[in-house]
Formats: structure tokens, sequence, C-alpha cells
């Protein structure tokens, strides 16, 4: 774990247009994340970490300030170049695991590698080593319909990791779990982040996943309130 800054955000705001009311969701958000750090977002619904999320993930434009991922202003970049940079250090995770059912869970975790125009022998070699890193390796051949939902969500923690990102968000990674598939989901995404230097930022609900975190951070009317 070094001090190096991965990404951060300065007096982030976003505003919706709701007909005539303008709702303000996030009211100026500074933020740091240094590489291999843990960071838990807290909060109630409602409170903007999941729309934080989203601007830090090059998702949503914010209305006002900026994120700079890895050096690079978010503001400052094309559309192409900021799919390309969010593709190359960021992996994402959701309370929906996302896999494509029609897909082997091979072809899933492979896909990331092939969009970024890796070779195809390539993008292979390296999503059978990581689903067998995270317990998977003998459902390579199996859609995602035949999986438990533990094992779903370990398989797209496995695509989130595939191109190598410098951080991963996660959204309630393990929301839709139960208690023991949810620990067992938390040990490997600690266990990765040991072994990989990856940083995670995880908007969570839960306490026992925020507690093994390395800052914990709580959202409240838009603003992150305590550290």
């Amino acid at each position: 774990m070094n001090d190096q800054i991965i990404l951060q955000c300065r007096q982030l705001t976003k505003r919706y247009q709701q007909g005539e009311i303008d709702v303000e969701v996030l009211k100026g958000i500074d933020l740091s994340i240094q590489a291999g750090k843990r960071v838990a977002i807290m909060g109630s619904s409602g409170s903007g970490k999941s729309t934080l999320l989203h601007l830090l993930g090059g998702l949503e434009k914010p209305t006002g300030g900026e994120v700079i991922l890895d050096g690079v202003s978010l503001n400052q970049v094309s559309a192409a170049k900021l799919s390309k940079l969010r593709n190359k250090s960021l992996g994402f995770i959701y309370q929906f695991h996302h896999l494509l059912g029609e897909f082997t869970l091979l072809e899933n975790v492979a896909m990331p590698l092939l969009i970024g125009n890796e070779s195809v022998k390539q993008a292979i070699v390296r999503a059978e080593a990581l689903l067998k890193r995270v317990g998977l390796g003998h459902r390579t051949a199996h859609k995602p319909g035949e999986l438990s939902g533990g094992e779903r969500q370990r398989a797209a923690v496995a695509r989130a990791l595939i191109n190598q990102p410098k951080c991963i968000l996660a959204d309630e990674p393990t929301g839709n779990l139960d208690s023991k598939t949810a620990e067992q989901v938390y040990q490997l995404m600690l266990e990765l982040n040991q072994e990989l230097n990856v940083s995670f930022l995880i908007v969570t609900h839960d306490p026992s996943l925020a507690e093994r975190m390395d800052q914990v951070l709580h959202m409240g009317d838009g603003l992150i309130y305590s550290h």
C-alpha cells in the first residue's frame, strides 16, 4: 500500500430537474482513494451514495466539480477516451450480478478484455485463471442461470478484476446474498485487495462489512459528514 491517489473528486455536485423541482443530490463532495485502500460508504437510502459511485465511475456527468481517475480529469477527456480509461482503471460490482445469461461464465468474465481488443486466446487464459482464483474453475462452461447466487456474485467479482484495475467500485455487492454467502464474498474481496493491491470503494448498509474496511465514510443529505 502506498500514498498514490487512484481516484478522487473535488467539490462534486449533482442536481436533477424533476418537473419544476430542482433536486440537489450531492452538495460538494471531496474524496480521495489511495492505492490498495478499502473504503466503505454508509448512509440511508436517498443520501446520494449510489449517485456518488456513478459519478466517480464516469457513468454520469457531475453538475459541478471534477473527478480525477489515475491522474486524469474526467471533465477533460472525450467519450471514447473516458470509456477506455474506465475499462482499464476501474472495475464495477453491483447488487445484481449483471452477468449475461446467454454466455458461459468464461465468456462473461473474458468479455471486458475482448471489448478492450485483447486476443481471444489471452482473454481465455486470464479468465480461466481468475475464475480458478475465485473458486469457480469447475464452473467455466456453465451459464449464470445454472449457478447459485454466491457463485454468480463471485463471477461478477472476477469480471470486475479481469482488466487488473486499480480500483473496484461496488454498490451493495452482497445485498442479495444470505449472511453465510455474503461472508464468503467479503473474504474474497479482502483477500484480493491484499493480493492485487486493488482499492475497493464499497457502498453498503452492512456494518459487518464496513468495519473491515480501512476507512468508513457516512453520507447524509448529499454530504460526507464523518470519517
